[in-house]
């Protein structure tokens, strides 16, 4: 015979049957979440990083395209550069290269220049490919955009 504490536990039991699988299943999508998220958080900083080493890479060849100017105004302490110069060299050299890994397009923006006429400023906008929300973002109709800038100015000694 069954005493009734016997009976109370297995009617405990019973009521807390699958608790356990809810709890298991609630905490396997918070990690899978995690770890898409940190996924996406990784691949936007090295598309950003790629696009940094574009751009100073942009930079420098401008800082070195000497201006027209130069040959009827004579040189100073640097390269004389304009914003034309520097935006055409910028150009040029981002044709030249392939698309990084991890970028879905890539431009000159606006801002690019030189401020004195011996700086050389790069800026440059890209789109990020995330891996596995960019095609989620891409449905939202947004995409990832990533904006830097860089510097470089070639004196004369």
């Amino acid at each position: 015979m069954e005493s009734a504490s016997t009976r109370a536990r297995a009617a405990r039991r019973r009521g807390e049957s699958g608790q356990v699988t809810l709890l298991i299943l609630g905490f396997t999508l918070v990690a899978a979440m995690l770890v898409v998220g940190t996924v996406a958080v990784t691949s936007a900083q090295l598309s950003r990083v790629r696009l940094l080493d574009a751009a100073d890479g942009a930079a420098l060849d401008a800082a070195d395209s000497l201006d027209v100017r130069a040959y009827e105004q004579g040189l100073d302490d640097a390269v004389a550069v304009s914003n034309e110069t520097v935006r055409a060299t910028a150009e040029r050299y981002l044709d030249e290269r392939p698309l990084p890994v991890g970028m879905a397009g890539w431009a000159v923006a606006p801002g690019t220049g030189s401020p004195d006429g011996e700086t050389a400023v790069v800026r440059l906008v890209g789109q990020a490919d995330l891996p596995l929300v960019g095609g989620v973002l891409r449905g939202l109709g947004t995409t990832v955009t990533i904006t830097v800038e860089s510097r470089a100015r070639s004196e004369l000694q």
